[in-house]
């Protein structure tokens, strides 16, 4: 055979392949992955082919035996990749062919790389989201196991990071739950969409053979067959999807990690850190670094990146398939295994991390974190809000230049600012008063922290 005919397309051109042309154009490197889905992908469009008569049962068998033995080959670490075939496609027909001899070059008929790439990426995609959205469960389990151990935990609640009102820790971690829960809610919302199979739409204008579409669509595990074959072969917007629903995601980790680095630090020692989750410096020896947090919010930028390298590759490619497409990939598996391996390693950091209860309530009690709540009192006295707002804050900075915080003035001091004021004043602005006092329908009090975290319990079931 000549050189330029070992291509399963050389057919057409008198010179073989350029070595430089082949490496650069090659998207085999990063394929591997996809091996399994393309196989399956292959079966059942073999299968197809059988029952439609399009090919012969013997064929078909014969065709499927290969393709089970270039599984088997791939599993066991046996199968070679070699950078000429391009792509995962090329290399598991050319395997299969020479298992089984000429025959199985009918496997390809009524198809192309066209849509077998594209359906390769969905099913792979579709198999990698269930795995995340099995990660993002677990996270969140731990996440309301954190909320219940700490429910007696009083911390300052900030704006702007500075000390704004005492809310529970277990209020404050929860938030992060609710994060997932919409990170998850885009997954699924992904999946869902996913749910269109274009294997049969071939080049782009679909094929003569008498195909059954549904069938394939059915038995990969798809819900229908995709509506336009152009738009099928064209089509990256679940690889442009899972980039920016996995960024999204990765920044509410990435702000996680951020109040993990802080209230870690010597300053705040608001949480401690296993020292299996943490490294030393080689210079100093009391160093103990939240390297993890810093890692995970620093890989944040590859994520943001992948999500602009996806929408740029595909913002001004023509109808229909393009090789610029075949840059998809990398951009892609990096956010997967990027955001697979940051939650995998999340939740045990999670798990063994301690509160230091006494800590946070000694911070809650700085800062005039009460301040809102002597507000409100004064509004029960029948003093307009703003008015209120006012004292207080006259109050406040009285304390500022005395060294003194609200629940220290005396009721003289007190009288200064208003005769409303009464002794009933310091129970109603103690911390666990201001904290339990706030029970509105998502606030931090007691109550309803318990009630939600029982909502967010009812939602994992």
């Amino acid at each position: 055979m000549s050189q330029k005919a070992e291509k399963l397309w050389g057919g057409r051109f008198d010179l073989p392949t350029n070595k430089l042309v082949e490496e650069y154009t090659a998207s085999l490197p990063v394929e591997p992955r996809l091996a399994p889905f393309d196989i399956q992908g292959s079966i059942v469009h073999c299968t197809m082919l059988a029952k439609q008569g399009i090919i012969k049962e013997d064929e078909a068998k014969a065709i499927i035996k290969g393709l089970e033995q270039v599984r088997e080959e791939i599993q066991n670490g046996t199968f070679v990749f070699d950078i000429a075939d391009e792509d995962i496609h090329m290399a598991v027909e050319k395997r299969m062919t020479q298992i089984v001899g000429p025959v199985g070059g009918k496997l390809h008929t009524a198809r192309s790389r066209n849509d077998q790439t594209t359906l390769d990426s969905k099913m792979h995609m579709m198999a990698v989201i269930k795995e995340i959205l099995s990660q993002i469960t677990t996270l969140q389990e731990e996440i309301i196991h954190q909320a219940q151990k700490n429910i007696k935990a009083i911390m300052p609640g900030y704006t702007h990071l500075q000390t704004g009102q005492p809310i529970l820790f277990s209020h404050w971690i929860m938030a992060y739950f609710w994060m997932l829960s919409r990170d998850y809610s885009r997954f699924e919302d992904l999946y869902k969409r996913m749910q269109e199979c274009p294997l049969g739409a071939a080049a782009l204008g679909g094929t003569t053979f008498n195909i059954d579409r549904h069938f394939c669509a059915k038995e990969l595990g798809f819900a229908k067959p995709t509506e336009n074959s152009i738009d099928s072969v064209s089509d990256r917007d679940h690889m442009v999807e899972f980039t920016s629903i996995a960024a999204m995601c990765f920044m509410h980790l990435s702000r996680f990690c951020e109040e993990v680095i802080i209230f870690s630090s010597q300053d705040f020692k608001f949480i401690e850190l296993s020292d299996d989750f943490c490294t030393g410096s080689s210079i100093m020896p009391q160093k103990k670094n939240p390297d993890v947090a810093e890692k995970m919010r620093g890989k944040t930028g590859r994520m943001y990146g992948n999500v602009m390298a996806m929408l740029t590759i595909m913002k001004g490619i023509p109808l229909a398939y393009n090789t610029d497409m075949s840059e998809d990939k990398a951009q892609v598996y990096d956010s997967m295994d990027t955001l697979m391996a940051s939650l995998k390693i999340l939740t045990p950091m999670i798990e063994k991390m301690q509160v230091n209860a006494e800590n946070t309530r000694k911070a809650a009690a700085k800062g005039f974190s009460n301040a809102t709540d002597m507000a409100d009192y004064l509004v029960r006295k029948n003093i307009p809000f703003r008015e209120a707002h006012s004292i207080v804050g006259s109050a406040v900075n009285y304390c500022i230049k005395h060294g003194k915080m609200l629940e220290e003035l005396s009721m003289e001091e007190l009288h200064q600012f208003s005769k409303s004021i009464q002794d009933d004043i310091y129970e109603a602005i103690a911390l666990e008063t201001c904290v339990d006092a706030r029970v509105s329908y998502g606030g931090t009090g007691t109550k309803v922290v318990l009630e939600q975290i029982e909502h967010a319990k009812a939602l994992l079931v």
